[in-house]
């Protein structure tokens, strides 16, 4: 593999009747027409793993039958282990099944102990899957490992930066992204920098990366899973057209892409058609059961006055956190948010505060603030709040429903000023951001009032 340092492509900006996509307002020609991989599905998984790309589902699938016939009949070749291990993390990511993490742990362990000296591909094997698990601090652990035996090879800075960024540590994302962009350029590397300058509040420049990531994307895979990317981009500032267009557009390349399915369920809910959202999510939990996606679509029907189906999906998603627990996962997270507001909000505290000391993100902290102030600890709830939505202490992402949380804990204190500030903001970042969520700002909002012009400046 070529690990020396290339020159950064030039974006194609073309305008044509067929195969344009809308990426951050700008017509981008996507390379569908490439001349056709006549590569076996396995060597073009391999290709895909090796190179740190999102590969198909088939290809995946076909990748580790391959290996597998080969280690039956090698069982001491530790790259094949490693490799065998690395489609398995990648499986069990896409279709969101932890089964497949467990398999990938006893190959790469495998790997490991065939070849325990100087086994860097095993290495960053066991990064991706504590990356997969939730393990923020085993994932840089593992990565930090590969990358003193080889510090050249440029597939460890995306694992190390998913890590940084999952630990809250953005500057040392930031650091490792500057040496990925030193060793190498191309779609993959773009696509890591657009999920930084997003971590940043950077959008537009995030918008720009993806567009040059898709524009340059080598397989339908990797270009849908760009795409998708894109989409969240698009969902996050409440263009609900224009995440569609990505999301649906990213299903069109890939059919096995759940997260833009889960995305369309979003974008199509925010713009009323509410049928159609619903199908959008039950295919996307048929075919990649993120207990998230089980929330969002439990809140769904929560708006819609259909408390006994919300009721069913949050059984689902109390259902994919023990499995993926039993295998070795973390979704303390999603737990917490989700007992915060409809379950128990003390056990969420708990949950979220052992979560905080392990990987104190920007995530985490806004989860934590939000279910300490459900447990009445309003004080010591908005100091977390702030620090999700301060960029001077971290917090650079532009989340509504962080700036939203902030607001209504700022209004339970009696600072009116900045409760009225902060609902406004979450609701002009994307006034779509929740089908709950959003009626409960703008009551808030209402009943917050105009300030008094004869009480004078408002302290914040």
């Amino acid at each position: 593999m070529d690990d020396t340092p290339r020159q950064p492509g030039r974006r194609v900006l073309l305008a044509s009747v067929a195969g344009c996509a809308a990426l951050g307002g700008v017509l981008v020609l996507l390379p569908w027409e490439r001349a056709a991989d006549t590569r076996e599905p396995a060597a073009r998984a391999l290709a895909a793993v090796t190179s740190g790309v999102p590969a198909a589902l088939p290809d995946l699938g076909a990748l580790v039958e391959e290996r597998g016939r080969h280690l039956r009949r090698h069982p001491r070749d530790a790259e094949s282990w490693a490799v065998l291990g690395a489609a398995r993390v990648e499986q069990g990511r896409r279709l969101a099944d932890p089964a497949y993490w467990s398999r990938a742990e006893k190959a790469l362990r495998t790997s490991l102990e065939v070849r325990p000296e100087g086994n860097a591909r095993a290495l960053r094997g066991l990064a991706a899957l504590a990356n997969a698990r939730r393990d923020f601090a085993g994932a840089r652990r593992w990565a930090e490992a590969a990358r003193r035996l080889e510090p050249r090879r440029w597939t460890t800075y995306p694992l190390l930066i998913e890590a940084c960024a999952g630990l809250g540590d953005h500057e040392a994302a930031g650091r490792m992204l500057d040496r990925l962009t030193g060793l190498r350029s191309g779609p993959a590397v773009r696509a890591r920098a657009a999920a930084v300058y997003r971590d940043r509040g950077w959008r537009e420049d995030a918008a720009a990366q993806l567009a040059d990531a898709v524009s340059g994307a080598g397989r339908p895979a990797e270009r849908a899973a760009y795409m998708e990317q894109a989409g969240q981009l698009a969902w996050e500032r409440g263009d609900r057209e224009d995440a569609l267009r990505h999301f649906r557009e990213a299903v069109r390349i890939d059919p096995d892409q759940g997260a833009a399915r889960a995305g369309q369920g979003r974008a199509l809910a925010a713009l009323g058609r509410t049928t159609e959202s619903l199908n959008a999510y039950r295919l996307a939990l048929a075919e990649q059961p993120r207990p998230e996606y089980a929330l969002e679509l439990g809140e769904l029907y929560a708006s819609l006055g259909l408390p006994r189906a919300a009721a069913a999906q949050y059984d689902v998603l109390r259902d994919r956190v023990r499995l993926a627990a039993a295998h070795g996962a973390d979704e303390d997270l999603v737990l917490g948010r989700f007992e915060a507001d409809h379950g128990d909000a003390r056990a969420a505290v708990r949950r979220l505060r052992a979560e905080w000391r392990r990987q104190p993100s920007t995530a985490v902290a806004d989860a934590l603030g939000w279910a300490l102030h459900r447990t009445g600890r309003h004080e010591e709830a908005l100091g977390l709040a702030v620090r999700a939505t301060d960029g001077t202490r971290g917090g650079g992402v532009r989340s509504a429903l962080y700036v939203f949380h902030r607001g209504m804990i700022e209004r339970e204190l009696g600072r009116d000023g900045a409760a009225r500030r902060h609902l406004r903001e979450a609701l002009q970042i994307n006034p779509y951001f929740s089908p709950l969520l959003v009626p409960r700002a703008r009551a808030a909002l209402a009943r917050l009032g105009e300030p008094s012009v004869q009480a004078g400046p408002e302290v914040s």
